[in-house]
């Protein structure tokens, strides 16, 4: 079986965690029992492009457990947990192709591994693999039903690609689902990112100010947990509406500029690039730690860093101290990548459980509904979302109300009033 790891001899520990999760994911659970039963994904080929972490290996499965032929890459050079990736490999038969800490060269020679399948179906995090479809792999097209993408930053790059008419094939925005973006992003991002911080620095968030850029919903789960941290939250945005809601919620809203000066930890969640850069560098205190929570490194404006700084050093495993000619420090966690995955374990199973049903389930839709969809980005069917909410809340054992015959009557009318 094909595959390029870290050590295979780091399996079992990597079994043992991938079960872990499982206990935590009942959703994605329930789907893979109905898989097994019914194989909806036989004779496909699903290329997945996801931070290899338990969670992911536990999707993989239940896409296996479906019929399908799965191949796994990273997402991330840094995100890989490297005992799943052995474990997917030895334990599940799952051909996987991530490194912690790989190269560009070898990230983008994973990516062309797992399109080497030549997939009916993609599955992205941020959407690498559309990308190099669309760029280097065109010859691919004919054989792509459609594609998934996971996050924020890969559906806007592919909304984009739609807009300009170069969309080659159909996407479901994984992301856009309301059981993915209101409880993983804000409820997921916002745990693991300040998880990754702490375990990075060791720091006491209590008393600081704690300075978020990006108030969309990753940015609210941050400003949210670092509150409860006991920080002192700034919030910087662009968006007036999203600024005037930071301010509802309690928060403090500056510009970046006035921020720079205040903020001990800095984090962007923006899914921009430069968002934090030379003007702002200059302005902060020293001691000042930056982290980015968004999904590809360019928020934080490194190479302007670098240039600013007169020595640059490794302080911590995920830390490195740049000194100023003025001799401050400047401290950047996980080389500015993704800190909840560089210096933590990502989401916990139990938020991630939503997001991968849905990955699931958008992966049989399509394959069933491949001849109607065109070539643009879609949403997750409501009927998926509402079934996925539903089954979430049996496995919590919380019931809800009904509706009577009476208020589905009043809701469908108009004629009723006071």
């Amino acid at each position: 079986m094909k595959h390029d790891i870290k050590n295979i001899n780091l399996a079992k520990k990597g079994k043992l965690r991938i079960e872990w999760a499982d206990l935590d994911m009942p959703v994605l659970k329930l789907i893979r029992q109905r898989f097994a039963r019914q194989k909806p994904l036989a004779n496909t080929r699903v290329a997945c492009c996801l931070h290899v972490t338990c969670e992911t290996a536990n999707l993989a499965i239940t896409l296996k457990a479906g019929g399908a032929q799965v191949v796994v890459c990273a997402s991330n050079p840094l995100s890989t947990q490297d005992d799943i990736a052995a474990a997917l490999v030895k334990y599940y038969g799952i051909e996987t192709f991530a490194i912690k800490g790989e190269d560009n060269k070898t990230y983008y020679k994973h990516i062309n591994s797992v399109l080497d399948i030549r997939p009916h179906v993609t599955m992205d995090d941020g959407a690498d693999l559309v990308s190099t479809i669309h760029k280097n792999r065109r010859d691919l097209v004919q054989d792509v039903l459609a594609g998934t993408e996971e996050t924020t930053t890969g559906v806007i790059r592919l909304r984009s690609l739609e807009r300009k008419g170069l969309l080659l094939f159909p996407i479901i925005a994984v992301n856009d689902a309301d059981t993915k973006h209101l409880f993983d992003n804000r409820y997921g991002t916002g745990q693991s990112t300040v998880d990754g911080i702490i375990r990075a620095t060791n720091k006491l968030l209590a008393g600081t100010s704690f300075v978020v850029c990006g108030y969309g919903w990753c940015g609210r789960g941050v400003a949210m947990r670092a509150k409860g941290m006991g920080a002192n939250v700034i919030v910087c945005e662009v968006d007036p509406l999203r600024a005037l809601e930071a301010v509802m919620d309690g928060y403090k809203v500056l510009p970046l500029r006035q921020a720079a000066k205040q903020g001990d930890v800095f984090v962007t969640v923006s899914g921009d690039t430069s968002v934090i850069r030379k003007e702002h560098f200059r302005l902060m205190k020293d001691g000042a730690i930056l982290a980015n929570s968004g999904h590809f490194n360019v928020e934080i404006d490194l190479r302007s860093l670098e240039k600013m700084a007169k020595s640059k050093k490794r302080i911590r495993e995920f830390v490195e101290e740049y000194q100023m000619k003025n001799g401050r420090r400047i401290f950047v966690l996980g080389e500015g990548r993704l800190i909840n995955l560089v210096s933590a374990e990502g989401h916990p199973p139990s938020v991630m459980d939503m997001s991968f049903a849905n990955q699931a389930l958008s992966c049989e839709f399509v394959k069933n509904k491949r001849d109607t969809l065109e070539k643009r980005v879609y949403r997750v069917p409501q009927e998926i979302d509402q079934d996925i909410a539903r089954l979430k809340l049996k496995s919590l054992g919380t019931r809800i109300d009904s509706l009577t015959a009476e208020q589905k009557t009043y809701l469908s009318s108009w004629e009723l009033g006071t």
